[in-house]
């Protein structure tokens, strides 16, 4: 197992080389997949009380459900990623940074924001 992201994007390029699928793989196409994974991902909290969402490292099946939309966002994240040659490692580094200027720590905004 890995946990180096670029190790992971290139793995994710193989396999969708492997399977003849790059024509399917455009970057319109991977954006309406990220779109309609994230609505899963949705989709498992949309009738759980605020409580019960937060409760699911405790809820198995939950976890399980909310794990395996994660990836396939991921793993469409990363071949649009691919397509359009975005470091993706650097792009989320940079966009953290951002965010810690935009949003200090100690003057962190209220979530109404």
């Amino acid at each position: 197992m890995t946990d180096d992201l670029t190790e992971i994007q290139a793995r994710q390029a193989e396999f969708v080389a492997e399977r003849d699928w790059e024509e399917y793989h455009r970057p319109k196409n991977l954006a309406m997949a990220i779109s309609v994974e994230a609505s899963e991902l949705v989709e498992l909290y949309q009738w759980r009380e605020s409580e019960l969402s937060a409760a699911c490292r405790e809820n198995e099946e939950l976890r399980e459900a909310t794990r395996e939309e994660l990836a396939d966002i991921l793993c469409y994240t990363l071949s649009l990623a691919d397509q359009l040659n975005i470091d993706l490692g650097t792009a989320t580094v940079e966009k953290i940074e951002a965010n810690s200027e935009r949003y200090p720590a100690d003057d962190p905004p209220s979530p109404m924001e």
